[in-house]
């Protein structure tokens, strides 16, 4: 009798091969006319993609993300807009975020316990006048031998001081919220879905981030970049777009199968309605008539950011599978090892991942353009703190933390080979969060990682829903 494990996927391969066949179209697939072949700016084409999300990747992770370590994320919605004044807020109930309860909390996750099992102790305290108190031999003359070995607690905070600033370095986003307005939100029970936010307030977000954070081409005055005009830029730069506008219409596709039909007329309606799919909707974001023929070309954008983020997790892999996935829940945290280790050693299998070792080469001048590129995304994470809509705020924090955790997976050099990190993953203690030179990816880091990759996972998948309404 086979596995179940393995009877499962030999089932949904059945169902979905039944149906699912990359390279065929018919009349009804103008959406997907061009959604074939090579994605661009990698080896991998489509159908590869298509079948491997949707069989192998998206119920792997549909069932990572919904356990407890990364169901929990902590985020503070109530930080300002740094750079406008903006009072438009949605007032729709669907837009509001209903943070955890104490109660609801996983106990691993509360304060200094999650504080003390990874190791972030006060470690200063071993350091204090009565833990010096050891046998010594005293045949000496205090003068010449004295030598203060104290630390105090306020050079330990210099350190620690010293330390953040140098893996600020490396971070493509602002830091994780973590400061007194932060709370843990469940993210299953605020799915990110159609809520009604539109307009100004929600156009000036995109184009603020289309326009000011994006490399552009000269005399190019549209938000969006016409494939001609990029294939014009160089590498880096196109790619810089091509990420963003993918998890663009990542967000899209999110909100046109998840969308809210209401069962009276408009939006400021009390009464409830029901949620599914809407193709119109789907037809009019990314129809080639109504986008100037861009809408393909948009989503093939969400290929190449798949592929991207698909390459961070299986590049940071040793690492991933050598931490405690801590919650205080002794049965669930083994499990959710168990699944991690799983979805890696699938994530391996891949044949294609996006090769990251073409970028940034080149001495100095390759050096300014990733310091732009790095300042450019910290940008576009600010900007989220200026989304009027809490869930859209919510959503779109996450899934930016975790792509900029991608972006600094891969280009902060810290999982390179040359650095024999992955040499020494081996020998990692149990619980550890970093390597010897006190880098480390933070909890929230690796929540938002999974669960950004769960997002584009998800929008692919229901792409070939899409694709099959239109037939």
């Amino acid at each position: 009798m086979l596995p179940l494990k393995i009877f499962v996927e030999f089932i949904l391969i059945t169902v979905v091969s039944s149906s699912f066949k990359p390279n065929e179209l018919t009349g009804g697939d103008h959406c997907f006319c061009k959604l074939k072949g090579q994605i661009g700016d990698c080896s991998c084409n489509v159908g590869t993609v298509d079948y491997f999300n949707n069989i192998k990747i998206y119920p792997r992770l549909q069932s990572l993300i919904n356990k407890d370590y990364f169901r929990f994320y902590k985020v503070n919605l109530k930080k300002e807009c740094p750079f406008w004044s903006d009072d438009s807020r949605c007032a729709m109930k669907f837009c509001h975020v209903k943070p955890c309860k104490e109660e609801e909390i996983p106990p691993g996750l509360k304060g200094n316990l999650l504080k003390h099992h990874y190791g972030n102790e006060e470690m200063h305290i071993k350091y204090l006048e009565e833990s010096q108190n050891q046998d010594c031999d005293t045949d000496v003359i205090d003068e010449l031998g004295y030598l203060n070995t104290t630390i105090s607690a306020k050079a330990y905070e210099e350190f620690a001081l010293w330390q953040a600033y140098d893996d600020a370095q490396d971070n493509f986003c602002t830091l994780p919220d973590d400061d007194g307005d932060a709370q843990y939100v469940d993210l299953s029970l605020n799915p990110e879905r159609y809520t009604g936010y539109r307009g100004p307030s929600a156009h000036r977000i995109w184009r603020s981030i289309y326009m000011e954070n994006c490399f552009r081409p000269k005399n190019t005055f549209d938000a969006y970049i016409s494939t001609s005009k990029l294939n014009g830029l160089c590498l880096e730069k196109r790619a810089f777009y091509r990420v963003i506008s993918g998890l663009h219409a990542s967000i899209n596709i999110h909100l046109c199968s998840q969308y809210l039909f209401p069962e009276t007329l408009g939006f400021d309606s009390k009464e409830g309605g029901r949620w599914g799919r809407n193709l119109a909707e789907f037809k009019t974001r990314f129809g080639p008539e109504t986008t100037e023929g861009e809408g393909p070309s948009w989503l093939r954008n969400l290929y190449f950011l798949y592929l991207l983020e698909l390459r961070a997790v299986h590049k940071a892999a040793p690492y991933l599978s050598s931490i405690d996935y801590y919650t205080g829940r002794e049965v669930e945290d083994k499990e959710t090892l168990e699944a991690i280790i799983d979805i890696l050693n699938v994530v391996r299998s891949f044949p294609e991942h996006f090769n990251e070792s073409t970028m940034f080469n080149g001495g100095s001048q390759a050096q300014k353009l990733k310091e732009e590129f790095k300042q450019h995304f910290r940008n576009i994470s600010r900007i989220m703190d200026c989304v009027g809509c809490e869930k859209c705020k919510l959503w779109g924090k996450l899934q930016v933390q975790g792509l900029g955790t991608a972006l600094k997976i891969l280009f902060s050099g810290r999982f390179d080979e040359k650095n024999s990190y992955q040499n020494t993953i081996e020998k990692l203690p149990k619980g550890y969060s970093g390597n010897g030179k006190g880098f480390k990816l933070e909890r929230s880091e690796i929540v938002a990682l999974f669960n950004a990759l769960g997002r584009i996972s998800t929008s692919i998948f229901e792409i070939e829903n899409f694709r099959q309404m239109m037939r």
